[in-house]
């Protein structure tokens, strides 16, 4: 990977930031190219859950769109997934897919030699910075369930194939889900155009049940290290950067909306292992994060994932003006100060402006590639990764990390090359205070 200086850094994480008013909200950056209405050949990697969504929504996003080729690291989900994609889609469904069913760790470039439009990445996060770099190398459009990285290198390698998309033409879409609904778009967009004041503080929390995972693969089942994690790659802070790298970085994308996707100065956490046994490899169950920005706002996360505790997923930010206070899944979405409510969402009777974010997104995607104007979601999407790195770490090392510290950590979590038959075994739960949490990063002590 080429080197890029501190300034390079700094450009980049204040890019876009500068724009005020309605453009920033954060709709997206487009270039601009010529109308396309020849048919989109989508190459479909990672076939999980969350894939399996995706490849639904892309498929019901455009009416000449078909699934070319499939990417897996295992025949199994590959074989799974698509069987199950074919209830939905009979009609989008490439008569030969079959011939291009690739299955293996390198799969992912399979896939992008096989002669798609479009990639749709939904493999495991720590695999995201290369499966986008070669994406854009190739000239293809790429939608990228989010997040973007799971370690500072990946961080860098995804910013240089954001600006190579940029210059080409070609989509980087992202799945930060609640950036594509309408209720959210209508609550930020007020709060960035000053209806609660100035800023003075943001909370976001993500507290939910620890639900079993995988429990049809463990070590007796699965032959080596590598097949062993990702068979049950949540588990994994490098396969999935912790769940509040993977999971929790949806409220996290929301404190950073509020600020105008401008990256925190700083984050100090705690967090830890209080219920997860060694099967659970060596993820944290809980963080409490405080972030600070540069301008004195400050910011407060909290995520959990236990069984019997109180779960909710809350967003509130408070102005000089007044207090916004959330909660998606009940779409509520209340601005209120002293006097009572100053402003509530409403779908309407019919449900005017109430939409699926999973399904807009692709919506929107595919209508900008035929408008010959693809669209480029990339500077808010690994901001937010970043910030979501930075509170992981600082639980993790027991550290106040600033954002200059996290882009510079030296710690790299995904091996270069990887094999099913390597030798790699599980990282040990990292423990703040201690040398082996700080060493990775290359910082002073």
């Amino acid at each position: 990977m080429s080197k890029q200086t501190d300034s390079t850094r700094r450009d980049f994480i204040k890019a876009s930031t500068a724009t005020a008013g309605a453009a920033a909200i954060a709709f997206p950056t487009v270039t601009f190219g010529k109308p396309n209405s020849a048919k989109l050949k989508i190459g479909w990697i990672g076939c999980g859950g969350r894939g399996s969504g995706a490849i639904n929504q892309a498929l019901a996003a455009d009416s000449n769109i078909e699934l070319h080729a499939i990417g897996e690291a295992f025949q199994d989900k590959a074989e799974a997934g698509l069987e199950r994609i074919k209830k939905y889609h009979p009609g989008k469904i490439s008569d030969s897919v079959e011939k291009r069913m690739f299955v293996g760790i390198d799969a992912y470039q399979k896939v992008i030699d096989s002669g798609v439009d479009v990639v749709l990445l939904a493999t495991p996060p720590g695999f995201r910075p290369q499966h986008i770099k070669a994406a854009v190398d190739a000239g293809k459009h790429v939608f990228a369930e989010k997040p973007m990285a799971t370690d500072a290198p990946g961080v860098h390698s995804v910013m240089k194939s954001i600006e190579k998309a940029k210059k080409q033409g070609t989509s980087i879409v992202d799945g930060f889900v609640w950036r594509w609904t309408y209720a959210q778009r209508d609550t930020y967009e007020k709060i960035l155009g000053g209806d609660l004041g100035d800023l003075q503080a943001i909370f976001s929390s993500y507290n939910n049940n620890a639900r079993k995972r995988y429990v049809d693969w463990n070590r007796e089942n699965t032959k080596t290290d590598v097949e062993y994690m990702l068979r049950r790659w949540y588990y994994f802070t490098w396969l999935s950067g912790d769940h509040i790298v993977e999971q929790a970085v949806h409220s996290i994308d929301k404190m950073l909306w509020a600020k105008n996707d401008e990256v925190p100065a700083y984050a100090i956490a705690n967090g830890g292992r209080q219920n997860r046994g060694e099967e659970e490899g060596n993820i944290y169950d809980h963080f409490g994060v405080e972030f600070a920005w540069a301008d004195g706002t400050q910011g407060y996360h909290f995520c959990r994932q236990m069984d019997n505790c109180e779960n909710g997923v809350w967003d509130r930010v408070y102005g000089s003006k007044g207090k916004y206070t959330g909660e998606s899944g009940r779409k509520l979405h209340v601005f209120s100060n002293k006097d009572g409510l100053m402003w509530r969402w409403n779908a309407g009777p019919n449900g005017e402006r109430s939409n699926n974010g999973y399904q807009t997104e692709h919506d929107e995607m595919y209508a900008a590639i035929r408008d010959g104007k693809p669209l480029n979601t990339g500077e808010r999407m690994i901001k937010t990764t970043l910030t979501a790195m930075m509170a992981r770490t600082a639980a993790y090392t027991g550290k106040k990390v600033t954002k200059e510290m996290m882009l510079n950590s030296k710690e790299q979590l995904v091996p270069d090359k990887l094999s099913f038959d390597m030798q790699f075994p599980p990282r040990a739960v990292r423990h703040a205070g201690r040398d082996e949490a700080l060493k990775p990063h290359g910082w002073d002590a």
